[in-house]
């Protein structure tokens, strides 16, 4: 079988962007259908209060997540840059040494995540008529940790060597699967948000294990020798150097969606169910922005390994049009249509409403969100640690105080919530791009180096 890894030092960079993102975009969908099936499931067939339970689970789930994922994005992104090199030997060495750190990783925090539910639901003041389904459902997810993990792991290494196909694959069928394991435990076994949770965690081990095979199977890079099993303390210390401010920044960002969450649930469960119904929204509009930074990561990874600076500038300039294009088409659709999208997930008028409106604040904000994914990707290409530790206090400190400010101090109420989350990204967008303007004269520097050499 003919490999799908992508060489991105050579050749058109849009169209190597481009190549590298409709697939991972077409898989980021089904990932979110994961999400989008729960929702819709669970709230036509169980109601707005299950719904809610499921939502406000969410940032803690994140955060957890979050811990592991930054390992796996920093492996990641030595894989991409060995890979560009042409280090065959020192990119297999890379994924075992990462495998190592992904395998103990999840299970120890996966134990103490399921623990510390609990307690952390009743320190967000979650609802009473939804706190027991929102335990279930955050352990459930706590259990399914590990596999979680494990695919996203085995996708971020095969993504560093240009392959987005393999992993839509599995997504596609865990997708698929997932759907119909929900449906199967809420209507044939009445096992409600529990059933939901136990559906999910199935298909992500399904989807996990499945993707981990046929790796191993077909792509060289998988089909190991015994020399590269070796613990490369090296590799790991860079690993964890990136992977450690990667997994901070992602914690510090789920920290701030809980005070966030915390806000909402003191609204009540109908604020908390429009705020779960446009989260589960928006998080398809920043799908393409995901795609395209985690595109151009690895785009800037490879052309970094390689020594070619100029590439990932042009790589940057061209991923920020395609951003802007993506940005001015998608706004009208939010601001002419937000009640007709919030209706897809729930049927309650008050909901609707409240949505509705919240969509309309918060897509004003998009071409903000769009930058601070742009400039993520190239930052984390060249290995810049800093700007994890920058952008995840710029967001826990935003996401602690504007949402405070807004609804109570200046009495703008629920709305509040919404018009905070636009203003965080004015302000992460403003630093993400000051940091790269700083990574910029580093990477001119490299230029000028590498000419007089």
């Amino acid at each position: 079988m003919k490999e799908k890894n992508i060489n991105m030092t050579e050749g058109n960079p849009v169209k190597l962007l481009l190549l590298f993102s409709i697939p991972m975009l077409i898989g980021n969908v089904f990932q979110q259908m994961y999400n989008l099936a729960d929702s819709i499931i669970v709230g036509r067939f169980i109601g707005s209060d299950a719904l809610a339970s499921i939502g406000t689970t969410g940032p803690i789930s994140f955060f957890f997540f979050a811990i592991c994922n930054g390992i796996g994005s920093g492996g990641g992104i030595i894989v991409s840059q060995f890979f560009g090199r042409g280090d065959k030997s020192r990119v297999r060495n890379c994924i075992i040494n990462t495998a190592y750190i992904m395998i103990v990783l999840p299970i120890i925090v996966g134990a103490i995540a399921f623990f510390l539910a609990e307690p952390i639901l009743h320190l967000l003041k979650v609802p009473e008529t939804i706190i027991n389904d929102s335990i279930n459902y955050l352990r459930i997810s706590c259990i399914g940790l590990f596999f979680v993990s494990m695919y996203n792991y085995v996708s971020s290494m095969l993504r560093a060597l240009g392959d987005s196909k393999t992993p839509l694959y599995f997504l596609i069928f865990a997708c698929l699967l997932n759907v119909g394991l929900d449906i199967l435990f809420i209507k044939a076994f009445s096992m409600g948000v529990v059933g939901v949770g136990i559906a999910t965690v199935i298909a992500q081990l399904i989807s996990g294990g499945f993707c981990l095979i046929f790796a191993i199977k077909t792509n060289s890079f998988f089909k190991f020798e015994s020399k590269d099993f070796f613990v490369n303390y090296s590799i790991m210390r860079d690993i964890v150097k990136i992977g450690i401010p990667m997994s901070f920044q992602f914690s510090l960002i789920a920290i701030s969606c809980m005070a966030l969450q915390a806000v909402v649930n003191s609204f009540g469960p109908i604020a908390v169910a429009a705020f779960t119904a446009t989260g589960k929204i928006e998080e398809f509009v920043h799908l393409p922005y995901q795609t395209l930074s985690a595109a151009l990561s690895t785009f800037c990874g490879q052309n970094y390994g390689a020594k070619k600076i100029d590439r990932m500038i042009l790589g940057y300039r061209k991923s920020m049009m395609i951003m802007t294009i993506f940005t001015v088409a998608v706004i009208p659709i939010f601001q002419f249509f937000s009640n007709e999208i919030t209706a897809i997930f729930v049927d309650n008028s008050e909901v609707i409403k409240i949505g509705g409106k919240a969509l309309q604040i918060s897509s004003l904000f998009y071409f903000a969100l769009g930058t601070i994914y742009t400039v993520r990707g190239i930052l984390y290409g060249a290995g810049d640690s800093i700007f994890s530790f920058l952008n995840g206090i710029v967001e826990v400190i935003g996401r602690f105080t504007i949402p405070i400010l807004l609804t109570s101090w200046f009495g703008i109420g629920v709305f509040g919530i919404w018009w905070s989350v636009g203003i965080v990204w004015v302000v992460s967008a403003i630093v993400a791009f000051y940091r790269y303007v700083v990574i910029r004269k580093r990477l001119n520097k490299m230029v000028n180096q590498i000419g007089a050499s």
